[in-house]
């Protein structure tokens, strides 16, 4: 026997895996690698034919996407990222261009903030008119402090708020804008992280490096690369739709079953299913039973061994072991057995908090934890079979064999 992993490394596994490691692939790996390779004084000469067209091709894409698929988010910020353009490229010289410049680095990320708060029903619903007449406001607004106000206008676009004076050629409170924007994203990442949201972290910075570009071509660049870091969110949460599964967060059987299709030829599969899942649904509910769910995956998630889980369906999951037999992955199971029999779990009623209080009334403690068990079978090539469905029904016949010997334990 091994020892058992800590709750540290478990919580680290957990946070790297759902958390750091969407966020910074591929967002980061695009973002930097192609603001460096626009920031360069020379671009590769096979890069430059292709650099004038670049970021309309992004820019196009981002709203062909955003139509074609419904993504009226994404087709909210390529529209935001092509007003941008066209202003960069026709500021006018003095006063002018500065004030129009600092309104827009000031409102492009509270508009990018209200955008992200969207949810994703079309273009054609209450809230996304309600958004498209505010930007007509705020469009007009401008243009008429312009035309009418425009030292007053500039004087408040100017006032100092920070103890320097100046940072840069953008106003102090566009600066404020974008870091509260940033903050604010970043705290609903990590709230809830979404690969649309990680790239929406990224574009931000993009988006403030156009602004403050000398050159229009340079401030292009930035706005593609930042376009283009969405499109990427948009393709990462597709992605995700079609092999994660919703509820549990587990990748599914479409996942599962290209894992398998590539496969070498030694490795061990295990079928685990939740005992007694139908009593939990018809007794306690079928939220319940959602929640039975989710802490089972949470523990599966984290199997040693290089185990990887997939909810197979229903209250059915499997683990795969590549390079390693039926031997060498029994520690492994039923440490993850003893793992789910050992937590406490408590149904959450609707008047349950969902942070623990401070001070805990007696009489109206929650009853008695619910049991939860889960049991095993599992298989490799050389007991189940060459082809992977001869090794899942070899598996899942092991699985047949726990339940019917008593349930909560590991058959082979």
């Amino acid at each position: 026997m091994f020892n058992r992993p800590s709750w540290s490394f478990m919580t680290l596994n957990l946070l790297v895996r759902k958390l750091i490691y969407p966020f910074i692939l591929p967002n980061a790996l695009v973002c930097l690698g192609l603001l460096y390779l626009f920031s360069r004084p020379e671009l590769p000469e096979a890069m430059r034919p292709f650099l004038p067209v670049f970021p309309w091709v992004v820019l196009g894409g981002a709203l062909f996407l955003g139509w074609r698929f419904n993504r009226s988010r994404l087709l909210w910020f390529a529209i935001l990222l092509v007003g941008c353009n066209l202003l960069l490229h026709h500021l006018p010289e003095g006063d002018s261009g500065r004030f129009l410049l600092g309104a827009a680095a000031t409102l492009l990320p509270v508009n990018f903030l209200l955008v992200s708060l969207f949810r994703e029903r079309g273009m054609i619903n209450p809230r996304s008119m309600l958004y498209g007449s505010a930007l007509l406001a705020q469009v007009l607004t401008v243009a008429w402090l312009h035309h009418n106000d425009l030292p007053r206008a500039l004087g408040f676009l100017d006032s100092p708020l920070l103890p320097s004076a100046t940072l840069n050629a953008l106003p102090q409170l566009s600066h404020l804008s974008f870091l509260g924007a940033i903050a604010l994203l970043a705290w609903r990442y990590f709230r809830s992280p979404a690969a649309f949201e990680g790239s929406l972290l990224w574009a931000m910075p993009a988006v403030f490096l156009a602004l403050q570009a000398t050159v229009p071509e340079a401030a292009t660049r930035s706005l593609s690369v930042a376009g283009l870091l969405l499109v990427l969110g948009v393709v990462e949460s597709s992605h995700a739709m079609a092999y994660r599964d919703e509820l549990t967060g587990l990748h599914g059987r479409r996942a599962l079953n290209e894992l398998l299709d590539r496969q070498g030829s030694r490795y061990a599969l295990a079928m685990l299913d939740i005992d007694h899942f139908k009593k939990f649904n018809d007794t306690h509910g079928h939220d319940v039973g959602d929640q039975v769910l989710k802490m089972v995956a949470g523990k599966l998630a984290a199997v040693t061994g290089g185990g990887r889980t997939f909810r197979y369906g229903g209250e059915e999951f499997t683990v795969v072991f590549a390079r390693k037999n039926t031997d060498e992955v029994i520690d492994h199971l039923e440490q993850l057995r003893e793992s789910v029999a050992e937590a406490r779990f408590y149904p959450r009623g609707n008047d349950r908090p969902k942070k623990r209080p401070k001070t805990i009334d007696k009489k109206q403690m929650a009853p008695a934890p619910l049991s939860v068990t889960i049991s095993i079978g599992v298989s490799d090539r050389k007991t189940g079979g060459v082809k992977p469905e001869q090794i899942l029904k070899s598996a899942d016949e092991a699985l047949y064999r726990a339940k019917k010997a008593g349930r909560n334990q590991v058959c082979t």
